[in-house]
């Protein structure tokens, strides 16, 4: 039984597909949706430019509150872009629970929310940002087929037929 889905987003171009199929299954079966989208964290370089215009404290305030905010700020806008995605279909809006962005690595993010929230099966793209012929799924489809505690539904990217 299917009560809950977690949709793993990388708001990409295909991202409206895949947000299709998830819901889909949230209206046949009755289920609800969790959203989470993961944000690589800053790399070095960005971290080295920051360093050096401002102080540890300013630097530590803007890691801890400034993240927040933008993640905050972020998740607003996705559910935001959701409402606008579904057009007429606006009460498939009502099936999203919640919207969550997480800094870390796309496919530990995914697997840790999946387990936090005990949801029975995860919707993702199975797309590589490669060349998607030669590597028919990307490196977090693949980690989430791997490592998952729950069904994983791949959603075929249309970009290569």
């Amino acid at each position: 039984m299917i009560r809950t889905i977690l949709y793993a987003t990388d708001l990409g171009l295909y991202a409206p597909y895949v947000l299709q199929h998830a819901l889909s299954l949230a209206r046949a079966y009755g289920a609800e949706v969790y959203v989470v989208h993961a944000v690589e964290p800053l790399g070095l370089f960005a971290e080295s430019v920051l360093q050096t215009y401002l102080d540890e404290g300013t630097l530590n305030e803007m890691r801890t509150n400034g993240l927040t905010n933008v993640m905050g700020s972020i998740e607003q806008r996705v559910m935001e872009g959701f409402r606008d995605e579904l057009g007429e279909a606006r009460q498939d809006a009502e099936l999203i629970r919640s919207v969550r962005v997480v800094q870390g690595d796309a496919p530990m993010v995914i697997l840790d929310e999946a387990k936090r929230l005990g949801v029975d099966i995860i919707v993702a793209g199975s797309h590589s940002h490669g060349d998607g012929l030669n590597t028919p799924l990307g490196r977090t489809a693949a980690r989430l087929v791997q490592l998952a505690e729950v069904p994983v539904y791949l959603v075929p990217m249309l970009q290569h037929r």
